[in-house]
């Protein structure tokens, strides 16, 4: 792999994952969308031939038919996909942990649309990687992060709550761009569930402890037990290491 296109390098864990696939010497391709359009199928296409990259990583926010335009132009030249999927697509009732051949069964908004996204991907291009995985953390404590997330509940409601009945599926954004530039480099295909938690169940109340302990936070932390769900992703433990090897348990 040496040409390797990204979307969404404008969030928070694509460039994670920018920047180790530049430590191994790839070129990075972003998608522009200021000048190409992820509805304009047609431009999209002439994009992808001028680029002629050899791996795709779809972490880029668009419809679900931009996410079948990538597969199947994955498909018809021979390149690894991965897309990253959402630990969403999963309910707390029923309440987990969540295996891999569990049916996604959920409410929330985002968690249909990345169903609906899945579901585009297969169907397109069955030797594609999906990568379902929890809520990100990162010491750059912005946008989609949940030291960011934390950072705000305490500025705006005065406290951290944190309930001790849910145990989230978790990782460190590094560990998580290693894990799907991974997936990249060995061709994989099919569901993998990416979660540093998913073998040491810490609780909600704990990681938060742990975390502000960790990154110097004096959060006004209340423990409570009013959201239950073992939201664990089942199944790739090996993928992932551990959050006892960045975080001491409380």
């Amino acid at each position: 792999m040496s040409r390797l296109l990204i979307t969404g390098l404008s969030g928070t864990l694509a460039p994670h994952l920018a920047a180790q696939a530049k430590a191994q010497g790839i070129t990075v391709l972003p998608w522009p969308r200021q000048t190409v359009s992820p509805d304009d199928t047609a431009a999209g296409e002439l994009f992808l031939s001028r680029m002629r990259p050899d791996a795709i990583a779809h972490l880029g926010m668009g419809s679900e038919a931009w996410a079948a335009q990538l597969a199947g132009y994955a498909a018809r030249h021979a390149l690894p996909l991965v897309f990253t999927s959402s630990a969403m697509v999963f309910s707390h009732e029923p309440p987990g942990p969540h295996r891999r051949e569990d049916p996604p069964q959920t409410s929330d908004e985002y968690g249909l649309y990345k169903q609906r996204c899945e579901a585009a991907i297969v169907a397109a291009n069955p030797a594609a990687a999906i990568a379902r995985i929890g809520w990100q953390i990162d010491a750059a404590a912005h946008g989609n992060n949940m030291l960011a997330a934390l950072d705000q509940w305490q500025a705006q409601q005065g406290e951290v709550a944190a309930s001790r009945a849910w145990i989230p599926a978790c990782s460190f954004m590094d560990d998580t761009a290693a894990a799907l530039l991974q997936l990249l480099l060995d061709r994989s295909s099919g569901l993998f569930h990416l979660d540093s938690n998913a073998v040491e169940a810490w609780r909600f109340d704990e990681l938060v402890t742990a975390l502000a302990r960790h990154f110097n936070r004096a959060w006004q932390i209340r423990v409570h037990d009013d959201y239950r769900h073992d939201q664990r992703l089942l199944g790739n433990e090996a993928c992932m290491p551990a959050l006892s090897r960045r975080l001491r348990r409380p």
